[in-house]
Order: C-alpha cells, then sequence, then structure tokens
C-alpha cells in the first residue's frame, strides 16, 4: 500500500522546520468523574444516569495511562448504550464530553453504511473520518501557535521583495542593471554602503506604509506554489474522506512530481496572505502532527454511532442478505479492536471510545446480534422528558435558546425579555403536543420559540430601540389554538 499524503498537506519550499515542532503527548485530561458530571450540567438538564456513566468512563481511560506498561494493554473502553426518544440529549452528552477532554469525535449514523461488498459506506470509514477529524484539530491549534511568528516573516519577506522591486526600477530607469548582450544577465554588483543606507531607508518607508495599509492595492511579484495543488484541491475537496481514500490512491498512478513554483504579480494583500500561508507551512511540522493526531485517534478517540435500533430486523431474525444485521457484523471487529488501515497509516482501535444509541420504541438492545451486545456492557436509559425539565431546558444552560433569541435580537437594537410565566407556558405547550404527537423532546422547543418571535424577529429594523416582553398572553396568542388542535400542532409544531 502506497502512502499517500493528505490533500491539505502543504508543498515545502525546502528542508525541514528549524523551529521546536514537537507536539505533546496525547493525554486524557485529569477530570473527575463528578467534575465532568458538574460540566455536562451546564448544557444538558437531567439525564444523570447517562453522564455518570459517560463520566466514569472517560475517568477510566485516564486511569488506564497510569498503569505499567504489560497492564495497560489489557484494559479496554466499557463501551456505552443509550436508550431513549429523540431529543432528550443522547448526542448532546457524548459530543458535550468530548468537547471537555478536548478528544476527537464523530458522529456517525448506522443507517449510512452498508455491509461489505456492497455499494455504500463501510464502517472502516468511521476510524478514516475520525483521523481526519484529529488531524485538523492538531493543525488548526498548531497554526495558531505559529501564526504570529509565521506573520512577522510574511511581512518582513514582502517589504524585502518590495524593497527590491523598487530598486530595480529605479536602476532600470538610470540605466544600469537588466540584461545583457547574448540574453544573459548583469554579473551581480558589489553593493555599496550609500546603497545598502538607500535599501534600509526604503524599507523603514515601506514598513510605515504597509502598517498603515497604504499599499494594500499595489503589485508584487512574488512565487507561488503551482497550479497542481489547486487543481488537486479541487478535483477532490468536494468528496468525503471515504471516497477521497479511493480516489487518491487512483490519482496517485499518474502523478508525476509537480513543477516548481511559478512567479505571479499579485496586490500587497493577496501577497501578504499567500506569504503568511506559506510560512505557516513551512512552520508546521506534518510528520509529527499526523503522528500525534492518529496516537490521539488511538488513546482518546470517542465514536457516537446513532440509530443503532434501525439495523434491527423488524422480524426479529437474523439472516445472512444485506441487511442491517450485516452491519452489526462489520461493526464487530472495528468496536471490539482491530487494524484500520487509512492513508495516514494503520490505527488500532482497541481503546477508542464508543456510544451507540438509539429510541428503541419498537425494538429492545437484546435484539441486536449477541456478539454486538457483548461489546456493549454498559447500558443507560435516558428519560423522556418532563414539562419541569423543559422550562429548566428555557432557563438554566449557559447556551439556553431564549438566551440566544435574546442575543440574537439584540444585534438589531431589539431588547427581548422572556417573563416567567410565558416560559412556564412554552414548557406547557411544548409538553402537551410532545404527549398528543410524536414525542421529539427538547427538539420542540425550537419550534415553540420560532413560532412565538416570528413577527417581531421579521419586523426586527422597525423595533430598534424597543424594549418588548414576552408573557405567558403573548405566547397563548401566538401558538395557543395551534397547539390545541392536536391536527393542526402535528402540521405546524
Amino acid at each position: 500500500m502506497v502512502e499517500a499524503q493528505p490533500r491539505t498537506m502543504p508543498v515545502h519550499s525546502g528542508g525541514r522546520p528549524t523551529s521546536d515542532m514537537s507536539l505533546p503527548a496525547p493525554i486524557i485530561e485529569d477530570l473527575t468523574p463528578a467534575q465532568i458530571v458538574t460540566e455536562l450540567d451546564r448544557f444538558i438538564i437531567g439525564q444523570g444516569d447517562a453522564k455518570r456513566a459517560v463520566a466514569v468512563a472517560l475517568r477510566n481511560r485516564f486511569r488506564r495511562q497510569l498503569l505499567p506498561e504489560e497492564m495497560r494493554g489489557e484494559v479496554v473502553p466499557k463501551n456505552i448504550l443509550m436508550m431513549g426518544p429523540t431529543g432528550v440529549g443522547k448526542t448532546e452528552i457524548a459530543r458535550r464530553v468530548a468537547k471537555i477532554v478536548d478528544a476527537p469525535f464523530v458522529k456517525v449514523e448506522a443507517t449510512r453504511f452498508t455491509e461489505v461488498g456492497y455499494v455504500g459506506r463501510d464502517v472502516e470509514s468511521i476510524v478514516r473520518d475520525l483521523c481526519e477529524v484529529a488531524i485538523d484539530m492538531l493543525h488548526s491549534r498548531r497554526l495558531e501557535q505559529v501564526k504570529e511568528e509565521a506573520d512577522k516573516a510574511a511581512r518582513q519577506r514582502l517589504i524585502d521583495l518590495l524593497t527590491e522591486q523598487l530598486l530595480s526600477e529605479t536602476r532600470s530607469r538610470n540605466g544600469r542593471g537588466g540584461a545583457v548582450a547574448g540574453g544573459g544577465t548583469a554579473a551581480p554588483r558589489r553593493v555599496t554602503a550609500a546603497e545598502e543606507r538607500r535599501r534600509k531607508r526604503e524599507q523603514e518607508r515601506l514598513l510605515a506604509l504597509l502598517n498603515e495599509e497604504a499599499l494594500e492595492e499595489e503589485t508584487v511579484e512574488i512565487e507561488v506554489d503551482p497550479a497542481f495543488a489547486d487543481s488537486a484541491h479541487d478535483a477532490f475537496g468536494s468528496l468525503s474522506p471515504d471516497e477521497l481514500y479511493d480516489s487518491f490512491q487512483d490519482f496517485l498512478d499518474g502523478y508525476t512530481p509537480p513543477p516548481r513554483r511559478s512567479r505571479r504579480r499579485v496586490s500587497v494583500r493577496e501577497a501578504r496572505r499567500i506569504l503568511a500561508q506559506q510560512e505557516e507551512d513551512r512552520l508546521v511540522d506534518w510528520d509529527t502532527v499526523i503522528e500525534t493526531a492518529v496516537r490521539r485517534v488511538e488513546e482518546a478517540g470517542v465514536v457516537f454511532i446513532d440509530e443503532i435500533d434501525k439495523t434491527i430486523n423488524a422480524e426479529g431474525e437474523y439472516s445472512g442478505e444485506i441487511s442491517g444485521e450485516g452491519v452489526q457484523r462489520d461493526l464487530l471487529p472495528i468496536v471490539e479492536g482491530s487494524v484500520v488501515m487509512t492513508r495516514y497509516g494503520p490505527v488500532k482501535t482497541d481503546h477508542i471510545l464508543f456510544i451507540a444509541a438509539g429510541s428503541f420504541h419498537n425494538t429492545r438492545p437484546s435484539d441486536l446480534i449477541p456478539e454486538l451486545q457483548g461489546r456493549f456492557p454498559i447500558r443507560v436509559e435516558l428519560q423522556s422528558l418532563s414539562e419541569d425539565d423543559l422550562y429548566a431546558i428555557l432557563t438554566e444552560p449557559q447556551n439556553a435558546l431564549t438566551k440566544q433569541s435574546v442575543a440574537m435580537l439584540a444585534t438589531e437594537g431589539v431588547e427581548l425579555r422572556f417573563e416567567d410565566d410565558a416560559l412556564r407556558e412554552m414548557a406547557r405547550l411544548a409538553t402537551a403536543v410532545n404527549v398528543s404527537t410524536e414525542d421529539i423532546g427538547a427538539r420542540r422547543l425550537h419550534t415553540i420559540i420560532e413560532r412565538v418571535i416570528e413577527d417581531i424577529s421579521f419586523d426586527a429594523s422597525d423595533h430598534k430601540g424597543e424594549t418588548i416582553p414576552i408573557d405567558a398572553a403573548f405566547v397563548c396568542e401566538r401558538i395557543g389554538e395551534v397547539a390545541a388542535d392536536e391536527d393542526l400542532s402535528s402540521y405546524i409544531l
């Protein structure tokens, strides 16, 4: 297998970076389960059992790193199976907890995959996607670390280019320099002290103009990467990581080394951006980033597999045909621990934490094939949200929906104020509609809030500088009759 470089890998102009490119070894943050649950409580209401299960699973990963080497490899993660209706926080718990511990995270739907041998995505693409996420995380972090140094180097290069361009034009007008007989160029002249002083004066003048952005529309000639880099990105940029992996292998068969950098005249504004990117590419050691990211995936990766219950046959029977059971069988080696080949090399899945979830309305976890059941030893049931839970969702989380609406309208000078009785009424209506139609949990609140403030949001520019209170009467006026009509609410709410 030929190891391909990632499509985002920069083309280095030469040599290894001289700066210290070492990245810290991956380690799970030292957070106690109680600290993890406390952090989750800032964003997610209720579901204490699920929070505790995920917190303990993550703490065990930290404990594993402290074990002796011979025992560390024997400890496997305790994968979790979450059961509960939609909109109660299954996905959000997994996503938030991965963010808390700064772990690579992907969310996939089990229904998107097909059994090996059939057209469609195979389950190994989950690991390839996870690698892409981890590399993007580390690469972005490294770019932030070198951004200031890259900008400084790019600015200096730009000043040197502008100075040389200005002096060359001056020499040409004075009849010095340029081409000689026979099509060659003049031999390098010895720079005099006067010329060196003049160069420094020009650099200082150009630096002042550059700082004032007075040269943005001027043009300068710089070296740019060949068109190959852009065309390859355009050709593969729209593909999924899984499709890109296969296409890149075919592309390599006809690949020839790209030509050297070409010279182009661009504006100073564009030149600053191009040079800064070139300096960032020079300062970032891709080999170190990829190596660290792969280790981070193996030691700290989190995969959330949603809709696992949709892979269960309605009849509850197993078959060898293309089916959900085929996807379950393909998931077995990935969840249990195997080696997946990616374009970055082999990746072990032994210590990746898998969290599966499903509503299990018409099925049970015991309807999964027995082998897969054993790979998810921890099972937690998430409860449907009560009216008090929905009220808390509107008031307590740091990113509560009402706080988002207030902030959004404040950008146009409209002060929106939700009264407590209005929040209670919205929670009551959401609960009633969930009971009478389909229970979609907290997602019902999105629809209700947007319905309540729809007119205000539409005419926000006409209410600039006003304070608009939202009370229970206002809520009832907007959606009371709709919520009471079961047929109508099933279409609108």
